[in-house]
């Protein structure tokens, strides 16, 4: 799994856990609803770490909550 899709699959499952829409998720955090789908419908592949940040503040959880999963500690190797 590369970033991109570890980022993701991450931030779909929040938004199931949490049950948030995109819609909500993008009132708590502030984050256009646009900038959401991008990074969910694959136009934004490398969303910056201040957007993650604001989505995680949205979602109520922390940078390491998000980034603390299995798919983030086996990621592959981005540069071959």
């Amino acid at each position: 799994m590369n970033t991109y899709d570890a980022v993701k699959a991450r931030l779909l499952r929040l938004l199931e856990e949490k049950r948030f829409s995109i819609h909500k998720l993008a009132i708590e955090s502030a984050v256009p609803p646009s900038t959401i789908k991008n990074i969910l419908y694959g136009k934004s592949q490398n969303p910056g770490v201040t957007t993650i940040k604001l989505l995680c503040d949205g979602l109520g959880i922390s940078l390491i909550e998000f980034f603390n999963t299995p798919e983030f500690e086996n990621l592959e190797q981005e540069i071959q």
